[in-house]
């Protein structure tokens, strides 16, 4: 294995000390610092040194994807990396985001292909489902909450302006691309009355103190009350969310290890000052009660656990390595990346071991057998699901 060297991502939502001190650098950081980017996405490919020179994963997989990836790998995803590794730090709330299934995407992709860049939606072919296992206690809105408790929810604001809303909503979920559409394509020039209205009910309990929150970065958005239709979730460390495609989500606050398919489509809804496509993203939305969406963890090994999802794109691991208590070694066959989180560990797959402190990365391919880690620490491993 060798080391692998990630860009970090400035987006202005970041956290100005949680990746700078995961990797044991002067906090604050100069900036904000949202994701760092372990893969080989090309919007920010992750790189490894050849001859002191940094070399970009993206291209070492495009010149030898069979080595890099395995044939099986290559068989059902082609010459790419399927998944992305990150770690994501969040100081202020994500968008309302939404991501596409596979037909969708592909589909998208090619119609965007005549648009200007500006107007796209879809910035490649892929789907991108998502695990977060949080680092730190996270806060996250996560797929819808049964539309009757919302219903209750927005009829005890007592705003006559969201009796349709209430309306909509009584009826289940039947009702809730109705409440979603009226709520996001609400009149510009009216919206910030309407959160007004709202804020001066002296809304109580969680969601009030979630419109407080979010009204105060975002006054003039809808999507102060659409977040009233998720699922408020609050994950302790080592607790995990599962973000399948067509499931409206923000990410609130905290720092967590994500995985995903190696893809960038987002569908917005609010939150941001980016673009929003309201019929876009009501057409890949999912109208379903999200009953949990957390996902347990599964321990595999002595020391090693997994959190089982439902894609082949990725499966992810998490490592913990004491003095004389090393893990049992994890079978994986195909391209796989590491990240240490905590202490110092020591990784091998058979190549070569590489000694990772905390917050530093390394990357394998498919050449190598299965992967140790030992020292004092704990460490992320992933790999592609399909093997």
């Amino acid at each position: 294995m060798e080391l692998l060297y990630g860009p970090v991502r400035d987006y202005a939502w970041g956290s100005r000390t949680a990746i700078a001190r995961l990797q044991g650098r002067t906090v604050p950081s100069p900036g904000p610092e949202a994701e760092l980017w372990l893969g080989a996405h090309p919007n920010a490919p992750a790189e490894v040194d050849r001859a002191g020179v940094r070399v970009s994963l993206a291209d070492l997989l495009r010149t030898e994807p069979r080595q890099w990836l395995g044939d099986r790998v290559v068989e059902r995803f082609g010459t790419r990396l399927p998944f992305l590794l990150k770690v994501l730090a969040a100081d202020a709330p994500l968008s309302l985001q939404a991501h596409p299934d596979a037909d969708q995407a592909r589909v998208g992709h090619a119609a965007d292909a005549g648009r200007e860049p500006g107007l796209r939606n879809y910035v490649d072919p892929h789907h991108k489902p998502e695990l977060l296992v949080a680092l730190t206690p996270f806060e996250a809105l996560c797929g819808f909450r049964d539309p009757k408790v919302s219903a209750e929810v927005f009829a005890g604001f007592g705003v006559p302006a969201l009796d349709p809303v209430v309306a909509a909503l009584t009826t289940g979920t039947d009702g809730l691309r109705e409440a979603v559409r009226a709520l996001l394509t609400w009149p510009t020039a009216e919206r910030a009355d309407l959160v007004a209205s709202v804020l001066a009910a002296k809304p109580t309990g969680p969601d009030g103190g979630l419109v407080r929150d979010l009204a105060a970065g975002y006054p003039g958005d809808s999507g102060v009350l659409v977040a009233l239709l998720l699922n408020h979730v609050r994950l302790a460390q080592g607790e995990a969310i599962w973000m399948p495609a067509g499931n409206l989500h923000a990410y609130l606050g905290g720092c967590g290890v994500e995985v995903m398919a190696a893809s960038d489509n987002v569908l917005r809804g609010g939150l941001t000052p980016k673009r929003v496509d309201v019929d876009e993203l009501l057409r890949v939305l999912r109208f379903e009660v999200l009953d949990d969406p957390v996902v347990g963890a599964r321990q595999v090994g002595a020391g090693v656990v997994t959190w089982p999802v439902p894609v082949d794109d990725f499966a992810l691991y998490q490592v913990t390595s004491a003095p004389g208590e090393d893990p049992a070694p994890l079978t994986v066959t195909g391209p796989r990346v590491v990240l240490c989180v905590d202490g110092e560990v020591t990784v091998d797959d058979g190549t070569g071991p590489v000694v990772l402190p905390c917050g530093a990365a390394a990357v394998g391919t498919a050449q190598g057998g299965p992967v140790t880690v030992s020292g004092t620490g704990t460490a992320y491993v992933t790999t592609a699901g399909v093997l």
